[in-house]
């Protein structure tokens, strides 16, 4: 494993000059960061592994090449994750490939963890979405990309498991410029009906890549290209009915186009199946050739920070016990501009106070390696930063604050309590650092009991939440449910007159002083808004706020 500070490092000795004119720049351009979004089972895990394959980052698919040895460090590292065979956490993974950085964040496959996705895609330039050929756009894919619409994310397709059974491409091109609004390009184009794959038309020479199996899909797969002659004899009417619908594409002027890919117009699109490793290449290609590099970036005020403005950063995800043995605390933070040097100081954008960086590592997977340097598009990882939040920025010299970080509506409340009164320390401390993280959200009752009420966008978070609770810090917990299933926003005021409405209603507060109205019933939510259209009832879909709150 390489680390950036590694890549960054052989370029040019470290100095302390952070805004030295070009460098920042030229690096940045070797850079892609970017996010894979599915729907649960259509194949991300499985795709992000193959990348790490074709990357050379593993001999064979899960067994990484770190330190002469042979290790499993594969983007679902936590134990609950390994035992049910899920994604329920994101991570980053940081590899080299053609003489680029590639930072791949990868995000949660299941649904209920769709907000740690959407913290993820705020520091990604661009996102694939992969589309299981059967199923196509589900409400978990259309949900994803209507955030990345919103931040303006470049959208890259992959149609996977095109080895079996499904729907035809043709349709599920209708269904993505229907549902989403993006019109696929399609760059590579399937010979064969799924589930009779026999490789891929390449639109861009018009050579036919004839689809071939690896055992177990472990090692990368050979690519055979074979002259549009040859493959019509060998192909017969399976190739005559893939180049008819390449001859639609064309007609309709389908083909690749670098600025409304960009402009978030089009999406180039790729088909293959990634259990098999077929198509991941021309993929993972495309990310290099057509993605972006790291940009300026607007801030809060919606003014740019050039690239090569002096270093900054803002904090996307909190993690936790990465490291069970030393009970470690890391802090994932997107560089934006400058040239980063581990060492230096930088300023804590919300407190305004000094914070050192001695501990920065790269981050791939679970496993870390001590970082030098690095640029505008990486991903550090600071230790032990207990002091950071989510959506907090760091800087030096000109101060800066970028756009706040979006999170969800909870729509489930239990009421959390230890079983074991001894454990209580360990309980709260637990309590404290999952909230941190973003597992969950805590509320409290401001005026009586505070035993603590969590709030979530899905079952499952509760479920991680009592694990994680367990066996990170030996606190069990019992959770009840309660019968509330929507939040509002409310102040002092209105608080008030909901509490002398009675028990179906309930006011909780935020560590931030933000106050909640919970109601068991949308219907009654809309009743007393349409009696008292004067009250504060404000949707809790809101911008992250910093710790400075």
């Amino acid at each position: 494993m390489t680390a950036t500070g590694d890549v960054g490092h052989a370029q040019t000795s470290p100095t302390r000059n952070n805004g030295a004119t070009g460098l920042a720049s030229l690096e940045s351009a070797r850079r892609r960061t970017f996010a894979i979004i599915s729907h649960p089972d259509a194949g991300k895990t499985t795709l992000t592994e193959k990348f790490l394959l074709y990357a050379g980052a593993v001999a064979e698919a899960g067994a990484v090449k770190a330190r002469g040895s042979r290790r499993r460090a594969t983007s679902d590292w936590m134990a609950m994750e390994q035992e049910r065979g899920i994604s329920i956490t994101s991570t980053v993974l940081q590899f080299s490939y053609r003489d680029h950085v590639v930072n791949l964040l990868d995000t949660p496959g299941h649904r209920d963890f769709s907000e740690d996705t959407y913290r993820v895609l705020a520091a990604a330039d661009a996102a694939i979405m992969v589309l299981d050929v059967a199923k196509g756009i589900e409400a978990q894919t259309l949900k994803l990309f209507e955030v990345c619409r919103a931040r303006s994310l470049p959208v890259l397709t992959f149609l996977n498991k095109c080895d079996r059974p499904g729907r035809h491409p043709l349709e599920l091109l209708d269904e993505i410029e229907e549902q989403i609004g993006l019109r696929p390009t399609p760059v590579t184009w399937p010979v064969g009906d799924p589930g009779d794959f026999r490789g891929v038309i390449d639109r861009r020479s018009g050579e036919f890549v004839r689809f071939a199996r690896t055992a177990h899909g472990a090692t990368a797969a050979e690519e055979e290209r074979v002259a549009a002659a040859d493959a019509e004899r060998a192909e017969g009417p399976a190739w005559r009915q893939a180049v008819e619908e390449v001859g639609l594409l064309d007609a309709v002027g389908a083909r690749l186009d670098e600025a409304s890919f960009l402009a978030g117009e089009t999406s180039p699109l790729f088909v293959g199946s990634a259990l098999t490793n077929f198509g991941v290449r021309h993929l993972l290609d495309a990310v290099i050739d057509v993605a972006p590099p790291p940009g300026p970036r607007a801030d809060a005020a919606g003014e740019v920070r050039p690239i090569d403005a002096p270093f900054s950063g803002f904090v996307f995800k909190i993690q936790s016990n990465m490291d069970p043995a030393h009970r470690d605390h890391l802090a994932f933070v997107r560089v934006c501009s400058g040239r980063f040097e581990r060492g230096m100081t930088v300023t804590h954008g919300p407190s305004g106070r000094p914070f050192s960086t001695k501990y920065a590592t790269s981050v791939f997977g679970a496993e870390r390696d001590t970082i030098d340097v690095a640029y505008p598009g990486d991903v550090l990882g600071l230790v032990n930063a207990s002091d950071l939040r989510i959506g907090d920025t760091l800087y030096v010299d000109q101060a800066v604050a970028f756009p706040p970080i979006p999170t969800f509506a909870p729509e489930l409340f239990a009421t959390a309590r230890p079983t074991d009164t001894g454990r209580h320390k360990q309980f709260r401390r637990g309590l404290d650092q999952l909230e941190q993280e973003g597992v969950v959200q805590v509320l409290y009752d401001p005026d009586g009991d505070r035993t603590p009420v969590l709030a979530a966008v899905g079952r499952m978070q509760f479920e991680v939440f009592s694990y994680r609770l367990a066996k990170e810090f030996g606190a069990t917990v019992e959770l009840y449910p309660t019968n509330h299933t929507v939040a509002r926003r409310t102040d002092e005021t209105t608080a008030a007159e909901l509490r002398r409405t009675g028990s179906r209603v309930r006011i909780l507060a935020r560590r931030d002083g933000a106050l909640l109205a919970l109601f068991e019933s949308p219907y009654w939510l809309a009743r007393l808004e349409s009696d008292h259209p004067d009250w504060c009832l404000e949707p809790v879909l809101e911008e992250m706020a910093s710790s400075a709150s």
